[in-house]
């Protein structure tokens, strides 16, 4: 029998997520032969296919509910977790009646998935999260957008920032499987150093010169809100401060862009406003009316890829919201 664990893909902390819990499970649970690794992604329809769940043990981290009974493990963080009420009621049942209270947990109140894993992990299990110090550190500067400027979130000289610019941006479905294994037994420096990640590194630091420019000439801001759309310019991810280093006075940010699988609508606020949180719009909320959804402070909605004129009729009507908040 084998574990298999989803996690959000093209994601640090949903690669982090993964680790820990992949270490937690072999020391402290145990009773599978193997463990294998699923990414998911936010996209319009099904988020979750029910012939991928195995007959072994599946973990969903750092993703949305399923209130599939296949489903053995959650852990996630996001104020959006639950895609329809029915999935939020089922989970409240399972907490309820106990049956479910020691294997799917839920906090909001994390800034990254990694901790409430480690956290929930190390105090109801007796997991020893000593030697992960490194990782849900930077899984917290990462997730939470705690980097000190925005030019350490885009100039990236934290080994931490450059894999996380690997993850987010390589168009390899087999890399974040091969990573997974080797974040809680490596040293984040070592793990950057490995053959494979440094052959992917070079190109990808040429693109992210690249985005920076192309963010550079499409980005405009009015009343505190950057807008930016570069769709014409199919990309499988950029680094989300960039609109913020180049525009350190906007408030919020609303970027439209295009991969090979949606249309996405990119919404953050910038991290290092001087507006007090309690000024803040909770764009988690907004992208939910859109069928999307994050954090209080960033979200996303993703739409087909041919759906683009709907993608921009929502980033409009995003955009007109957070300039009238202001």
């Amino acid at each position: 029998m084998n574990c298999r664990i989803f996690y959000h893909d093209k994601c640090f902390d949903g690669a982090c997520s993964a680790s820990v819990f992949t270490r937690f499970h072999k020391e402290c649970v145990g009773g599978v032969d193997g463990y294998d690794y699923h990414g998911l992604m936010h996209r319009a329809g099904a988020l979750f296919e029910e012939q991928d769940f195995i007959d072994g043990d599946n973990a969903i981290v750092d993703f949305k509910y399923s209130a599939s009974p296949k489903v053995t493990w959650w852990f996630d963080h996001h104020l959006s977790a639950f895609l329809t009420p029915e999935d939020q009621k089922d989970f409240e049942r399972g907490q309820a009646d106990g049956s479910q209270r020691m294997r799917k947990f839920y906090d909001a109140n994390y800034v990254s998935c990694t901790s409430l894993i480690a956290d929930t992990a190390r105090i109801n299990f007796g997991f020893d999260t000593a030697p992960l110090m490194e990782l849900i550190k930077w899984a917290d500067i990462v997730d939470g957008a705690r980097y000190e400027s925005a030019q350490a979130a885009v100039e990236m000289a934290a080994p931490a920032m450059k894999l996380t610019m690997v993850i987010e941006s390589s168009a390899d479905d087999s890399l974040v499987p091969k990573l997974i294994p080797l974040l809680t037994e490596m040293p984040l420096q070592e793990v950057l150093d490995q053959a494979f990640v440094q052959e992917l590194l070079g190109p990808l630091m040429e693109r992210h010169r690249a985005a920076i420019e192309l963010i550079r000439s499409r980005a405009a801001v009015d009343r505190g809100v950057i807008t930016f759309d570069i769709t014409d310019q199919p990309t499988e991810g950029y680094n989300k401060f960039i609109p913020y280093y180049l525009n350190p006075e906007g408030t919020y940010n609303v970027g439209l862009s295009k991969s090979s699988f949606r249309t996405k609508v990119a919404v953050g606020t910038n991290p290092w406003t001087t507006l007090p949180a309690d000024k803040l719009v909770n764009l988690a909320a907004i992208c939910e009316r859109y069928g999307g959804g994050g954090h209080a402070r960033v979200g996303a909605i993703s739409f087909p890829p041919d759906r683009e004129d709907e993608a921009r009729k929502a980033a409009g009507e995003i955009v007109a919201e957070l300039q009238a908040s202001a």
